[in-house]
């Protein structure tokens, strides 16, 4: 299993903390429920949003969880979120029973993301030329369109790679061939979290406020650099572990698994909250963005503060 795109450290995080929830297995059934309604708004609200829609995450809870309508958005954004929590919803039976992912698959996601939007083009390979505001490759011609989908399952049932490097790969390629007019990104991000749901772990949810880091590492793959969209994933579905675990494992002595502000838990260490910062940046900590500030639990910091005493203590050595 080829695993070279992902850091090690953070693979090694990845790894343990799903092990953990492994461990706490079968989950409860009424606190997994509440955690997958609370991150079905969450994805909703974040995925719409990278591509402009203005419903903020309070009014996209209301739209769902009420089915009621926000004065003054247009109608077309309550579509986007009421279809969006509908394809969540078809990724979860597919995961539990199973089915291949085809070219049909991908295009019922899309068909579902379009639905009472634009149904002449839901679920249908675009027939025009398209260009990408900012981007730097232009999407194939749309006659070439079939036989790169065609490639790409072929590529998909080949691959023998990690979970989470398959899906990140799986997200570009898919953006990269861009088969339909409209719809892609949402697309893509519902079927990169299909390959994780189905390997075990939690959805990854792409932040609206890491808007701009997103198109930036996908910009890198264009130009063949794929590693540091990959890592930019592991770190969303690290985050997601955090967030699961926080939520469904036992409570711990004095908390250590309970999320807390890194500028709290930066009083108890001899780092600044800055230099975390830092490291919570660049995933070498396992901190969880929420909203706009950084979390991190005791045990992980912990753990941290640990591993870099056993590595000075290692070179005092040599």
């Amino acid at each position: 299993m080829t695993i070279t795109l992902i850091d090690a450290r953070m693979l090694d995080r990845i790894t343990q903390k799903k092990k953990r929830m492994n461990s706490i297995r079968p989950l409860s059934k009424s606190a997994l429920q509440k955690l997958k309604e609370r991150f079905a708004i969450e994805w909703t609200y974040n995925s719409n949003a990278i591509e402009g829609n203005s419903l903020t995450l309070n009014e996209t809870r209301l739209i769902l969880e009420t089915g009621l309508t926000v004065k003054g958005k247009p109608l077309r954004e309550h579509f986007e979120a009421i279809n969006h929590k509908e394809a969540i919803g078809c990724l979860e039976t597919t995961v539990k029973t199973k089915d291949a992912i085809t070219e049909d698959t991908i295009k019922k996601i899309h068909a579902m993301i379009l639905k009472g939007i634009s149904d002449t083009d839901a679920g249908i390979y675009r027939s025009v030329r398209i260009r990408i505001l900012g981007a730097v490759f232009t999407p194939p011609d749309p006659v070439k369109i079939n036989s790169q989908m065609s490639e790409l399952i072929k590529w998909l049932n080949k691959q023998n790679t990690h979970p989470i490097g398959l899906a990140a790969q799986l997200h570009h390629k898919l953006v990269h061939i861009h088969p339909f007019t409209d719809g892609n990104g949402r697309t893509s991000r519902l079927l990169m979290n299909l390959i994780l749901m189905r390997a075990g772990f939690p959805p990854a949810i792409i932040l609206n406020t890491d808007r701009k880091k997103y198109y930036d590492r996908l910009k890198k793959a264009d130009r063949g650099d794929i590693k540091p969209f990959t890592n930019f994933i592991a770190q969303s579905t690290e985050r997601s572990l955090n967030l699961y675990l926080e939520a469904l494992e036992p409570v711990k002595p004095n908390n250590q698994n309970q999320l807390i502000l890194l500028r709290d838990a930066a009083k108890s260490t001899p780092y600044t909250q800055g230099y975390l910062s830092l490291l919570a940046r660049t995933g070498k900590i396992g901190a969880t963005k929420i909203s706009r500030n950084w979390h991190i639990s005791k045990q992980e910091l912990n753990t941290y503060t640990k591993n870099i005493e056993k590595k000075k203590k290692q070179r005092k050595r040599k």
